[in-house]
Formats: structure tokens, sequence, C-alpha cells
């Protein structure tokens, strides 16, 4: 039971190749290609919040058609 995972067994004739993965790169710049950049993200929101709050100050006029 001394042996470590990657000595369980000597096959001749076979050759087989690994990488580290330190050197491997699974998904390079997958971040920059998907997201949007960050400043387009704080515009649209910053516009967005500017409306939803000019939209919440008007007065619905439904609410005031019985009143006299």
């Amino acid at each position: 039971m001394g042996r470590h995972f990657g000595d369980l067994a000597k096959i001749r004739h076979v050759i087989t190749y690994s990488l580290s993965p330190f050197e491997q790169r699974a998904f390079p710049k997958l971040l920059l290609q998907r997201n949007p950049q960050p400043m387009i993200c704080m515009y649209l929101t910053y516009t967005w919040g500017n409306h939803v709050h000019s939209e919440g100050k008007r007065k619905v006029a439904a609410d005031y058609k019985n009143e006299e």
C-alpha cells in the first residue's frame, strides 16, 4: 500500500503525456470576452436608476380622477 496514485502500474510500450495544472490555462480570457466593460455597466445602471426615480416621483392620474 506504499504506492502513490501515479505509480499504480507500469505499462510497457505506452507513452503517456501530462501537463501540470500550473502550466495549463483552462479558460483563458473568458472574463474579458464574456463580460462587458465596467464603465458600460455603471453607465447603464446609472441611467436606469435615474429613469426609475423620475417615474416614481410622477403622480398617476388614475389615482386622482374620482376626487373633487
